[in-house]
Formats: C-alpha cells, sequence, structure tokens
C-alpha cells in the first residue's frame, strides 16, 4: 500500500491502473475478487516528514514537543496525508472495496502482527543474535539495510606500529607490527591482531602479545585466513 509520506505520484497511478485493470478482468470471469486497498504507516521516513514540516513552519524540533506531543503531530499528519490518497485513488475510478479500508497500525492489524511474532518464536524461527545494526545519530534509532545508502569515498591507509611483548621478533627482526587500517578511531578497542596462518611473515607470532598503543595493553596475535596477505601490511 502506498505510504501515508506524501501523496500519490505517477508511479501509482500507472501500477494502480494495471492492478484495477487485473481486478477488473478476474470479476468478469466471475471470480470473487478483492483489492484490499490502505495505506501503510512507513515508520521513520514518515517521522522524518514531519521532523522537516515542524521545523520549516515552526523552527521547532520533535524534542521541542515531546514524545506523546510529537506522536500527535505525526497522527495529525497520517490524517492529512492518509486522506489525500483515499481521496486521489477514489478519483482514479479504483474498483476496490472500500469499506474493508485498513491501516497498517490498525489495532487489528498490529495485533496479528504481534501473533505471527509470537508464533514464530515459539517455532524457534525467531532468534535473537550479535550482528551489524545500522544506527541513525540524528534519529537516534536503528534502521533497516535497506534505509542505509552506501557512498563510495576515497579514503586513507594508516600505517600504526604496534611494540611485540615480550622480547618477540618478526622474520626480518623487528620488535613490532605495522598494522593496516581504514579506521584508526577504533584503535582503543582492538582486542587483537589478525594474521593469515600462510603468511610467512607472521605466522610464527600466532600466539603470541603486541603492546596497544596509547593505552598499553595486552592484546593477542591470532590467526585467521580473512586476513589479506595483499592488502595493506597483512595484518
Amino acid at each position: 500500500p502506498p505510504n501515508v509520506t506524501g501523496s500519490l505520484h505517477m508511479g501509482h497511478a500507472f501500477q494502480q491502473t494495471i492492478m484495477d485493470t487485473m481486478i477488473r478482468y478476474q470479476r468478469m470471469q466471475g471470480k470473487n475478487t478483492l483489492w484490499q486497498v490502505g495505506t501503510d504507516h512507513a515508520g521513520i521516513a514518515t517521522q522524518m516528514v514531519v521532523e522537516r514540516k515542524i521545523a520549516a513552519e515552526e523552527g521547532k524540533t520533535r524534542h521541542d514537543y515531546g514524545r506523546e506531543a510529537f506522536i500527535d503531530k505525526i497522527w495529525e499528519w497520517k490524517a492529512e496525508s492518509g486522506g489525500t490518497i483515499t481521496r486521489q485513488m477514489r478519483r482514479l475510478g479504483n474498483s476496490v472495496d472500500w469499506e474493508r479500508e485498513r491501516f497498517t497500525m490498525d489495532e487489528g492489524l498490529s495485533n496479528a502482527v504481534k501473533e505471527v511474532f509470537v508464533r514464530l518464536y515459539k517455532e524457534d524461527l525467531i532468534y535473537r543474535g550479535k550482528r551489524l545494526v545500522n544506527w541513525d545519530p540524528k534519529l537516534r534509532t536503528a534502521i533497516s539495510d535497506l534505509e542505509v545508502e552506501n557512498r563510495e569515498s576515497k579514503g586513507s591507509m594508516w600505517h600504526i606500529r604496534y611494540p611485540l611483548a615480550d622480547g618477540a621478533k618478526t622474520a626480518d627482526g623487528k620488535d613490532y607490527l605495522v598494522v593496516a587500517t581504514t579506521r584508526p578511531e577504533t584503535l582503543l578497542g582492538d582486542t587483537g591482531v589478525a594474521v593469515n596462518p600462510e603468511d610467512p611473515r607472521y605466522k610464527d607470532l600466532i600466539g603470541k602479545y603486541v603492546i596497544l598503543p596509547l593505552v598499553n595493553r595486552r592484546i593477542p596475535i591470532v590467526g585467521d585466513e580473512h586476513a589479506d596477505m595483499e592488502k595493506g601490511t597483512g595484518c
């Protein structure tokens, strides 16, 4: 269903014309047809639209409103945008069952989503695990992969010396490893240095330790085949 982030555009009109043609054709064939009409709350996208609106019109943020008042503003927007979409669909002459019009946050639909989630959890088809979570620092919320726009940018490869602990030496006699990274700001959280176990430069150092720069913390050197011997310094 269309998102309540604005009004229908040409793409919606094209899509709904196709849907209307198909539903009318099948009905003329004597089939029992239903075009379930409705609108989608669109979550974060709608929140962003409302935030831009109050910023432009009132110079305020959602924090100025507070949680409850801001949610009320979103429901006001839903009534305005959803009403516009419904009127547009009626003007298009779409052959839908208007008595069954729904909104994705209607109580019945929300309860159905919760019910399905609980069933899937009980069947061990949903689990909690550790994985990368996309965090929006402006909205202060987690967002899905679909809401992330990836852009390539030119960066730098930083080479940082990590002193070897306990008198260890590299194959060429150095008392340090040079770690290559594009993210030097993560250094303070390092828990180990990975080297490829097939790399002759470092394989004898697996199991030994380096001293983490700045904080002087001992961290282990571990073998991991994912360490690319041809990239950076190989560790």
